[in-house]
């Protein structure tokens, strides 16, 4: 499996969430799935069945995020020295040409990616478009609503 490029931050969250699973919820699945064990007939049991679709949400996670921590290559944005290009890592204000209306992001790996903390994935359409690119350059970015223009208004490494 190849590397995953993760921002220290996300991998913290990711270790988290993976703490969380492994501590809290997974001892809850298995103590639900007793209690569903002590009611008899398995067969007909809906609390039963309710409870082993959790544990095998719960147990896929966790082995996403072990393969995603253990694959994961940690970059820190603060200690990047690029010129002030974006970058992965970077944090990037932009400024819709049409609506004037001002965006932040920082640009992830998939699997922190989240859009409404701002964190956007880098093989999304947005960071594809800003990648390379610096204070006053103006993107194209071609995303499923159509195309759109974006003038880069900073970048910061943080």
């Amino acid at each position: 499996m190849s590397a995953i490029p993760l921002t220290v931050r996300g991998a913290e969250r990711l270790q988290a969430e993976l703490h969380r699973l492994k501590t809290v919820e997974r001892p809850e699945v298995i103590n639900a799935i007793a209690e569903a064990r002590a009611q008899g007939d398995l067969s007909e049991n809906a609390e039963y069945d309710a409870a082993r679709e959790r544990q095998a949400f719960v147990e896929g996670r966790i082995m996403e995020l072990d393969g995603t921590l253990s694959n994961a290559q940690l970059i820190d944005p603060s200690t990047l020295d690029v010129g002030g290009k974006a970058v992965f890592g970077a944090t990037v204000e932009i400024e819709d040409l049409e609506s004037g209306a001002r965006l932040k992001y920082q640009i992830v790996g998939d699997a922190e990616a989240d859009i409404r903390a701002n964190l956007i994935s880098i093989s999304s359409p947005v960071a594809r478009a800003l990648i390379g690119k610096e204070e006053g350059d103006v993107v194209e970015v071609h995303a499923p609503g159509g195309v759109r223009e974006y003038e880069v208004i900073s970048v910061a490494y943080i």
